[in-house]
């Protein structure tokens, strides 16, 4: 319950003022910014994940242990490219399929005439 209450006062005054979205704007394009730095980063991490994998798979001739750890790894190196691309291609379609394009000019904001 003090979660709720907490959640709800930590809101409240996006909702007092709820006609000026600047900064809620701001905040939204700041987390796009990131996400759009930290996209790249995180597959080439990934696919450096599957060569790390490759490369013990390879030289593993001494040990089956060592040969099942490369195996892995390149299986969840493989999986992780796949659900990162699988999910950057969805949100690309819905998007498309939806008339959302990122290189279209956002609308203004309605607002009520002060008092």
């Amino acid at each position: 319950m003090k979660k709720i209450a907490l959640t709800a006062l930590t809101f409240a005054p996006a909702v007092a003022f709820a006609q000026n979205l600047g900064n809620l704007e701001t905040l939204l394009r700041s987390i796009g910014r990131l996400v759009n730095i930290a996209l790249p980063i995180v597959v080439a991490i990934a696919l450096l994940v599957f060569f790390w994998g490759l490369v013990k798979f390879i030289f593993s001739a001494a040990g089956e242990e060592a040969h099942k750890a490369g195996q892995q790894l390149m299986i969840w190196g493989l999986i992780a490219l796949f659900v990162m691309v699988a999910v950057w291609g969805l949100v690309r379609f819905i998007g498309n399929a939806i008339g959302v394009t990122p290189e279209a000019t956002p609308q203004a904001v309605p607002t009520v005439p002060g008092l």
